[in-house]
């Protein structure tokens, strides 16, 4: 495989603290890889560096002088005064960008849903981010790094790009450095890991299951590794050999020793018990809503977000949602809550139920910005109980990675990770006994998570969580239910992998357009569509495409004339006629463009093109 580029011992340093020390790496044509580390380590600083957007206190990166490196940030870095269509593909007349397949598939896989003439600054942060993706993604690099590209991105979105990415070149072909929580993902599309860790570089064959499987086998022989960190090391272990067979076959190392680690760890958590002690705090009742009907808020009379659903939830049920952007996800936590009441139907709310939600947002840390960490639980309470097990304060707060010197940083001084864990500390400091976690994955690094959910098994109350992190889901619900965005909630018995199957079912059955008469893909239009146009009628629409090719040829030229015309005209008080006749002769000529490219548009959706 050939060099495309290195660093040789990289090293970066903020005051005292060496980030990066000494590091020397390289990517390779075909190289899959990526990058994981807790948060602060210096996962995004080596790849900024490696991207030749910042440059090394020492060492040096060097690359072959033809490679092209795309690169997505975390943060935007679009002109927020374009429009959509602008920021992805500049001046490009639509039948331009249009003719490149490649590039509809990018369209269609990130931003069909966003309005391609809105202004980049009115969009949301997951709308930007999936449009500053898609201008990476229709560019033609040799390697794109792409940091935490997950980040708002639903379920759909993620198994989208997945499939991009593992198509994208040939196996030997282009490479791609990946900073990601999501586990999935990692699994998914990497070959490589590479674990930044102590200002060092570790690499791992494989994606996500197997670097686990290494650094239990590593941490074993080592013996360096506190004991706390190895526990969880452990059971994220017994969790992934215990997972799909496909999670273990790509380790390229020897796994027995490793094997032997995990001979005698239970299972994640013990379903039964939690139940029974669910059922001794709950009571019978929880939550549920029957018949429940909710109109859009601040819809028109009759729109419905949900139509006349009924969810029971049982003491102790695990269950997870997922479900499409809009379909009400958020909104389902606050009818269970209580704070939106229906626009019919009800919610039955158990006599002892004490909910907690976990939110997008961390405006809760507001009013303790002030306040240390260890200060902010204690003053909830000095101790509680997990899974029979009695915490104080400091010990829980240690388990979710506050180390005896963040526990007394200020909460304004934290990170949005940290500030992401403390949040969840403080409603478990509450002791509810239904807890809905909103994406609670923003912000985490991997072995957060790992911490997260060794929290999560042992909690015996009701759990519902939302989230686009299919291995979360995965890990912490016994179940899953879909919103699709049709007002109903359906049970998914296959997971995460059957919802990805009923939107496409879904999606299927949209109207097709073909040779520009639209048809629906059921009944007696599924046949029209799979018959698909004949031999004629594509030598039809190609002659068409020939045409219209010339004429827009014309009209672009045409259009260049008056431009120029008018930019030697520009200040001429004299000439303010002559300009308000080009400048309708322009107006003219652009009708008849659009005209010309929806024409262009049809006859390739006839050729398959």
């Amino acid at each position: 495989m050939a060099h495309l580029l290195g660093g040789e011992n990289l090293t970066v340093s903020y005051a005292t603290r060496t980030v990066l020390d000494g590091i020397t790496l390289g990517l390779e044509e075909g190289d899959r890889i990526g990058m994981v580390g807790r948060n602060g380590d210096g996962k995004s600083t080596l790849m900024r560096l490696l991207a030749m957007r910042s440059t090394p206190d020492s060492g040096r990166v060097t690359k072959r002088s033809e490679v092209n490196i795309g690169y997505l940030d975390q943060s935007d870095v679009l002109d927020g005064d374009l429009t959509v269509g602008a920021a992805i593909v500049g001046d490009q007349a639509d039948y331009e960008w249009a003719r490149n397949p490649q590039i509809r598939e990018v369209m269609g896989g990130l931003v069909s849903d966003v309005d391609w003439h809105a202004n980049v600054h009115a969009l949301s942060g997951g709308q930007k981010r999936r449009v500053a993706l898609a201008k990476l993604l229709i560019e033609d690099h040799d390697v794109i790094m792409l940091d935490e590209p997950t980040n708002h991105l639903d379920v759909e979105g993620v198994a989208w790009l997945s499939r991009h990415l593992k198509t994208r070149w040939r196996a030997n072909q282009g490479a791609f450095l990946v900073v990601t929580h999501d586990r999935w993902f990692l699994d998914e599309v990497c070959t490589k890991t590479w674990e930044i860790h102590d200002g060092i570089m570790d690499p791992f064959d494989g994606g996500y299951a197997a670097y686990v499987l290494a650094r239990a086998e590593r941490d074993r022989s080592a013996s360096v590794v506190e004991s706390k960190r190895q526990q969880l090391v452990k059971k994220e272990l017994a969790w992934l050999r215990r997972g799909a067979p496909a999670r273990t076959a790509k380790p390229k190392f020897r796994i027995e020793a490793a094997n032997a680690l995990i001979a005698d760890v239970p299972e994640p958590r013990d379903s039964t018990a939690l139940s029974k002690m669910a059922t001794a705090r709950l009571g019978k009742d929880v939550l549920d809503l029957e018949h429940v009907s909710l109109d859009f808020l601040g819809g028109d009379a009759g729109q419905k977000l949900f139509d006349n659903i009924t969810l029971r939830l049982a003491p102790g049920e695990r269950l997870g949602l997922v479900g499409v952007n809009g379909a009400g996800k958020t909104t389902l936590l606050k009818l269970l809550n209580g704070e939106i009441q229906p626009s019919s139907g009800k919610l039955k709310r158990g006599k002892t139920v004490v909910t907690a939600v976990l939110t997008q947002e961390v405006k809760e840390l507001d009013d303790v910005s002030d306040l240390r960490v260890i200060e902010v639980i204690e003053r909830e309470k000095r101790s509680f109980n997990v899974g029979g097990k009695e915490f104080t304060a400091g010990q829980l707060v240690e388990q979710l990675g506050f180390t005896n010197e963040k526990q007394w940083t200020p909460v304004k001084d934290l990170s949005g990770g940290e500030r992401r864990r403390l949040q969840l500390l403080r409603l478990l400091v509450g002791e509810p006994n239904v807890l809905m976690l909103d994406e609670p994955t923003n912000d985490l690094d991997t072995d957060t998570l790992a911490a997260v959910e060794d929290v999560l098994d042992g909690w015996p109350g009701t759990l519902v969580v939302v989230s686009h992190d299919r291995y979360l889901l995965e890990r912490v619900t016994d179940h899953q239910m879909a919103l699709l965005g049709d007002g109903k909630i359906r049970a998914l018995p296959r997971g995460v992998d059957q919802y990805l199957e009923l939107r496409e079912g879904a999606l299927a059955g949209s109207t097709i357009t073909g040779g520009g008469n639209p048809v629906t893909s059921s009944g007696g239009g599924a046949a029209q569509a799979a018959a698909g146009p004949s031999e004629a009628e594509k030598r039809d629409a190609r002659k068409a495409k020939n045409r219209i090719d010339r004429q827009l040829g014309k009209l672009k030229q045409q259009e260049d004339k008056i431009h120029a015309q008018m930019t030697a005209g520009a200040g001429d008080a004299s000439k303010f006629d002559q300009l308000a006749g080009l400048n309708a002769k322009l107006q003219e000529l652009a009708g008849e463009r659009e005209a010309l490219e929806l024409e262009w548009l049809e006859a390739l959706e006839v050729l398959g093109e």
